[in-house]
Order: structure tokens, then C-alpha cells, then sequence
């Protein structure tokens, strides 16, 4: 009887191998033995996704080429392939799956671990019934963890639906590409735009939401307003009050007219202390991280991106360091609670301040088993580093771990107390209204110290009493109204989460029916494939869309249904209905395709029609002719009709791929020197350069020499 366990990936199994008492290395998988196994146990794993969707060319060569009229591609059945590399590790895996009596699926604890199991396991053409399928679903790999988990195995079909849902998705977002990239592309093309134009199902309204964020702040005109307020001086001390309730003043008339019928006057004039409250108030520490959250969170400390973020906490999580992170839950329950109240003392001995934790008891802000679905909040696991061992770690994971622990850490501290004080001021028949407070006790916030920094401290009041009177030196300093703030990755995700409603990263977790777009496990990478395709750009921490993307956006707004954050986000909710068997596949990828119809319908007269889209189109064409001269440094030496351009990893003819191909390249670097553009000029002008400094040779001697060329040859010419 074989049991075999099917993992993600080499790391996650050798996670497994780790927590059992013996295994045996192999090519591609391991021998293991333990007493809560079944004899004849392996350990395999895939490398990610050992199967992908097969491209358009392999239904048909037709679509090898893109062409208008063979849209749209609607393929009868889906074939999935191996891809060439992961060939050798897929017959491993399906050899032992053949052999399989018991299949364990060990692949991460989500939809796309379960996407990836069962597609390796239809993959291999075994007739699934006929074996026993186990779940492996834990938190943490963390060898307690891992064997609590393989002592408590689930029920693989369970998760079936799960996979159905993934797999939707994948196959969606398949249809919308391959039809949607090539209709645009050659629609664009034809317009006389060079390029190629990705639409995603996902990635084009997250483009889009920055877009519009962007034409906001650019077409935003500063509008003058004025605000009363009053310098209150009170035997000698003085503080500012603002009239109450607020109110914005478009011009100086209407404001003269408030004045007037509150005989108010510029300058100083009488007033009264007419109310005094002191109240104290507490405050509960942050929530603990979704990813999503700590994302957020990440960027706005440490402009780390997304992509980034999510790979240090991977990393923590596969170093046993950190609980799983592909979350959306702020939760944890009360097993997680009881296991950090046990540890706390090791947790506090990693952060510097003293700080008292009381709150030994859990508090449904964070501890709500109902509300934990998949997996709960990250948080610390039971395996603490030594200080060493974290200094050790690279900054970013460092920074990530700390924020986490102190976090978490701050789940049982004292809540923050302080004592807020209101004056209301009278002046004339206006109340000017002042709020200060005077922290008390810090409670949580001697753990997240950097939390507030970035606000303006806190105002502490003079003492006064009711009915004293008090100057008013009134004054209405005039101000503008401020843009838009443009986005950054941290507020991207964000506003992923809520279809790009304004809420702020705490409002956003708490939302009890969220229709985001994209998954906590993809958003991070939507935006690194929108950056890698030259759509968005990262300037000081800012996104900004790029030409080639505005000139997209331009395209597709013209077709709200792929711009609508929240039409993306009713689909997020619809393919969730597929894991909880309210709907099926065959009806969410039906309406898929009538989308798909839509547009290949309506875009061509779309573009065809619009001023706007002309326009960016010809604004498009000017930028890349002037980038194609800026990127041309001369004619090819060569072939005598080509243009030498930077390649990236070196400099080559434009004939490169032309009939009969022109192979003219010079290398970026030479004898330990960067050939820049300047000097690769000279060689294609004059076939020679001047002489330069900074040669090595072999033996690591610094010299001088002019370069010379010779048809294609590069040598050295020390006359």
C-alpha cells in the first residue's frame, strides 16, 4: 500500500522530510518513515505549477500569428501541458501518483495549492476514484505543526470545489488575454502604434483605477478658501481654535457676510471660555496583519513593493518563522492565542523596550475563531529566533518579523490611554472649538513607536474654566484645496481590496463583504506584471501610469465592462460561488465569453471613432520615433542598413531579425571596462576610439588602450 505526498515544491517537502524520524533522499522525491505514516510512504513535489494551460497555437497553427479575424478563441476542451523543463520532475510524479494507493495533497493551503495538485494529478491520467485522497491543511511548517497536520489528514475531495474555483479563474483570465491582448494590439497597431498591449481581468481595471488617479491630479485646479480661526490667549497662554462647526468660505464676500451676522471682526475682540470637557479615552492597538494589510503597512514604512513583501514573508514562513501568509484574515483563534501567551517572554526578549503585557485573556478584536476561515492572521509561530539569527536574516525579512512580533506583541499590551481636552471658545455669536490630548499611559504604543510618527503631536491645552474671559485675535487665512494623493503600491492594494473604494487599510480589513479584485495570493503579482510591461512606473514610492499605459487606458475606456473595478470584483464574488457549489464553471465561463464576444464586436468601431484615442495615438507615434532616435547610436557597420541600438545586455543591429539576418553585436563590457554609449559611437563612426583608462588584464593589471574595429572584430591598438 503506497502513500504518496504531494507537495509544492522542493523546500516544502524537504519541510516535511525534516519533521518525520527517517527519510532517504532519491531523485525527485524521498523515502520517509515515521510511526504516524503508513509504511511505504514518498515524499514528491512539483516546482510551483508542473502544468499550465496550453497556448492558442497548440489548438490550431493558425493562431500561431495574431490575426483579427480568427477572434474570438473559444477552445471546445482545454488542454493543459508540461512545460519542457519540468518534464523529467512531472514523469516522477506521475510514476509515484500511477503506483499510489493513498494520495496526501500537500501542496500551500489555498485554492491555488489545490489548482496545482489536482492539475498534476488529471495531468497524469489516473483514474482519481480509485484512490484514497488526503489533505494535509496546516498554518505553519513548523515540524509540531506539520506532524499535528498529517495526524489529523482531511478529506481530499473537500477541496475539490476549491480547485474548480481556481481553475475557473486560471482559465478565465486565459480567455480575456487571448482574445483581449491581440484585439487591442492589433487594433492599436493598425491606428500606427508599435508595441504590444496586455489586457488582463484583473490587471487592466488596477491599471485603469491609477489612470483616472493620475488624470485627477493632473487636471486638478487649486480653488482658494477661507477658514476662520481664532488665537485664543488666556492669561497669558495662548492656543488656536476653529470656528465650530467647520465651514469653507469660497471668497471674501460670503465670508464677510458670516462675519457681519456674528458680529465678528479681524483682530482682537472679547470673548468667553463657554465649555471645558476633559475626557479620558483609550485606544486598542492596530489589528493583527492580513497580507494585504501588511503590504500596506511595508510600503508606507518602508516603500518595500508589494512583490516584495509577500516574498520576505514567504521566506519567513518557509524558515518556520512566520504563520502563513497568503491570508485575508485579521483573526486568530484561541489555540494561536493560548500558544504566543506561552511564549511571550521569548517574544519580548527580541525588542528593546520594557513593556508591560496585562492582557492575558483574549479579545474578540483578535480572536475570533468564526471569523478564521483558511487560515488566520500572521502572526509569530512557537519557533523564536535568537537576536543573532535575525540579524543574520536580509533587512527586509528583518523589518517584516519585527512588525509582525511587535504587533502581535501589542495584542497583549495595556491599550493606550490619554485625556482629551475640548475648549469651546465664544466670540460675539460664533463658537471657535480647540481639541488637545495629553497622553497618559502609552500602553501598545511603546511597542509600535514608529505608528504615529508621521502625525503631528499631540496639543496639549492650557487649564482654563467655563465663563472666563479670555482675547480672540480673529483672523481667516486663506488656503487652496489640495489634489489627490497618487497612489502607492501599499494604497494600490488597498483599493484592490475594495474595488477602489476610499477606505483606508484599517477600514478596508474590517468590511464584512469585501468584493475586491485579484486575491490576497495575486495582487502582488498583477502589479509586478503591470510594472514589467512598462504600464506602471514607481517614482519615490508614487505609481504613475507610463505613455505605453496611458495610451492603453485611453483604448480600453471606451469598454467600462474591463475598466470596472467593481464589475472585476462582482466576478471575484462569482467564482467564490464556485468553491461553495453555488455555481459552476460552464456558467461563470459562459458569461466570460459573452464579454469576450462584446468586445471583439464593438472595439474596432470603438477606437475607430474616438478623438481621444486618435489623439494619444499620435502623441504615441511621436515618443517612439523619438525614442527610436535617441536609442539609434549609428548605422551598422556591418550590413550598412540597419541601426546599432542598446539591446539590454549588449548592442546589435535592428537587422538582427531581418531576411537575411544581420548578427553585428558589441559587447557592454571589455576587459573589465563598461563600454558606454559615447564610446560605441566612436567605434561605429570612426572605427576607432580615443585612448581610455580603466582596461584589467587577465591578471588583474590596470591599463590603457584605445579600441579598434574591424569589420565586427573589437581588438586593442596601444600606438
Amino acid at each position: 500500500m503506497t502513500t504518496v505526498v504531494l507537495a509544492e515544491k522542493p523546500s516544502q517537502a524537504r519541510a516535511y522530510v525534516d519533521a518525520f524520524d527517517h527519510s532517504t533522499k532519491k531523485t525527485g522525491y524521498y523515502e520517509v518513515s515515521d510511526p504516524i505514516l503508513s509504511p511505504d510512504t514518498i515524499v514528491t513535489f512539483g516546482f510551483g505549477h508542473l502544468v499550465e494551460l496550453a497556448a492558442p497555437e497548440k489548438y490550431d497553427e493558425k493562431y500561431k500569428h495574431w490575426s483579427l479575424a480568427n477572434l474570438p478563441i473559444f477552445p471546445d476542451h482545454y488542454q493543459f501541458v508540461v512545460p519542457t523543463d519540468k518534464k523529467t520532475q512531472f514523469k516522477i510524479v506521475k510514476d509515484w501518483l500511477v503506483k499510489a494507493d493513498t494520495i496526501i495533497v500537500a501542496t500551500d493551503s489555498d485554492r491555488e495549492g489545490e489548482n496545482i495538485a489536482w492539475s498534476i494529478m488529471n495531468q497524469a491520467k489516473i483514474n482519481l476514484k480509485s484512490k484514497t485522497i488526503k489533505r494535509l491543511w496546516i498554518n505553519s511548517l513548523e515540524s509540531d505543526a506539520i506532524r499535528t497536520g498529517f495526524k489529523a489528514l482531511k478529506d481530499g475531495w473537500t477541496y475539490y470545489p476549491a480547485f474548480k474555483e481556481a481553475q475557473t479563474r486560471q482559465i478565465s483570465d486565459w480567455l480575456v488575454g487571448m482574445n483581449g491582448s491581440p484585439l487591442y494590439t492589433l487594433l492599436l497597431r493598425q491606428a500606427g502604434v508599435n508595441g504590444v498591449y496586455s489586457i488582463g481581468r484583473v490587471q487592466t481595471p488596477t491599471l485603469y483605477m491609477v489612470y483616472q488617479r493620475d488624470q485627477a491630479i493632473q487636471n486638478f485646479k487649486p480653488e482658494p478658501y477661507f477658514e476662520l480661526q481664532a488665537e485664543i490667549a488666556a492669561e497669558q497662554q495662548k492656543f488656536v481654535a476653529k470656528l465650530d462647526p467647520t465651514q469653507k468660505f469660497p471668497d471674501k464676500v460670503s465670508l464677510q457676510v458670516f462675519m457681519a451676522g456674528n458680529g465678528l471682526k479681524n483682530g482682537a475682540q472679547d470673548g468667553i471660555i463657554k465649555d471645558v470637557q476633559k475626557t479620558a479615552k483609550k485606544s486598542a492597538s492596530p489589528r493583527l496583519f492580513s497580507l494585504s494589510a501588511l503590504q500596506t503597512k511595508i510600503n508606507q514604512r518602508y516603500h518595500a513593493s508589494a512583490a516584495d513583501v509577500l516574498k520576505a514573508v514567504q521566506d519567513l514562513y518557509e524558515a518556520k518563522l512566520l504563520s502563513y501568509p497568503r491570508t485575508d484574515s485579521q483573526y486568530i483563534t484561541d489555540q494561536e492565542f493560548s500558544y504566543l501567551r506561552q511564549n511571550l517572554a521569548r517574544y519580548l526578549s527580541l525588542v528593546s523596550q520594557e513593556v508591560s503585557l496585562p492582557q492575558t485573556e483574549p479579545q474578540s478584536r483578535y480572536v475570533n475563531g468564526k471569523k478564521v476561515q483558511e487560515h488566520h492572521a500572521i502572526i509569530p509561530t512557537k519557533t523564536v529566533p535568537t537576536k543573532e539569527q535575525l540579524t543574520k536574516l536580509p533587512r527586509l525579512q528583518q523589518q517584516v518579523y519585527d512588525l509582525v512580533l511587535r504587533t502581535t506583541l501589542a495584542m497583549f499590551a495595556a491599550p493606550y490611554e490619554y485625556e482629551q481636552t475640548t475648549i469651546m471658545t465664544q466670540v460675539s455669536q460664533a463658537d471657535f472649538k480647540a481639541t488637545g490630548n495629553v497622553p497618559l499611559k502609552s500602553g501598545w504604543k511603546a511597542l509600535l513607536a514608529d505608528e504615529t510618527a508621521t502625525k503631528e503631536a499631540p496639543v496639549t491645552l492650557p487649564a482654563v474654566t467655563q465663563g472666563q474671559p479670555v482675547t480672540a485675535d480673529v483672523s481667516a487665512p486663506q488656503k487652496e484645496t489640495t489634489p489627490p494623493k497618487p497612489f502607492t503600491e501599499g494604497t494600490l492594494v488597498t483599493a484592490m481590496k475594495t474595488a477602489g473604494k476610499t477606505l483606508d487599510e484599517e477600514e478596508a480589513e474590517i468590511l464584512k463583504d469585501v468584493e475586491g479584485i485579484g486575491t490576497e495570493a495575486t495582487r502582488a503579482n498583477i502589479l509586478e506584471v503591470l510594472k514589467k510591461r512598462d504600464y506602471l512606473e514607481t517614482k519615490k514610492n508614487q505609481l504613475h501610469v507610463t505613455p505605453q499605459g496611458t495610451t492603453l487606458c485611453k483604448a480600453v475606456e471606451l469598454e467600462p465592462l474591463l475598466t470596472s473595478p467593481k464589475m472585476t470584483a462582482k466576478w471575484e464574488r462569482a467564482l467564490q460561488q464556485i468553491s461553495a457549489k453555488e455555481r459552476t464553471q460552464d456558467n461563470f465561463l459562459a458569461q466570460i465569453k459573452k464579454f469576450i464576444e462584446k468586445l471583439v464586436t464593438d472595439v474596432p468601431s470603438q477606437l475607430q471613432n474616438s478623438g481621444e484615442v486618435q489623439q494619444q495615438v499620435q502623441q504615441q507615434q511621436t515618443a517612439q520615433a523619438e525614442a527610436q532616435a535617441q536609442a539609434e547610436l549609428g548605422t551598422c557597420p556591418l550590413c550598412h542598413t540597419g541601426k546599432v541600438v542598446d539591446k539590454g545586455k549588449f548592442y546589435g543591429c535592428t537587422n538582427y531579425s531581418a531576411d537575411p539576418p544581420c548578427k553585428f553585436t558589441l559587447p557592454k563590457k571589455w576587459s573589465g571596462k563598461t563600454l558606454g554609449k559615447t564610446v560605441i559611437k566612436a567605434l561605429i563612426t570612426k572605427g576607432e576610439t580615443s585612448k581610455l583608462k580603466g582596461f584589467k588584464s587577465k591578471k588583474g593589471k590596470s591599463f590603457d588602450a584605445k579600441l579598434k574595429l574591424d569589420g565586427h572584430k573589437l581588438s586593442f591598438d596601444f600606438d
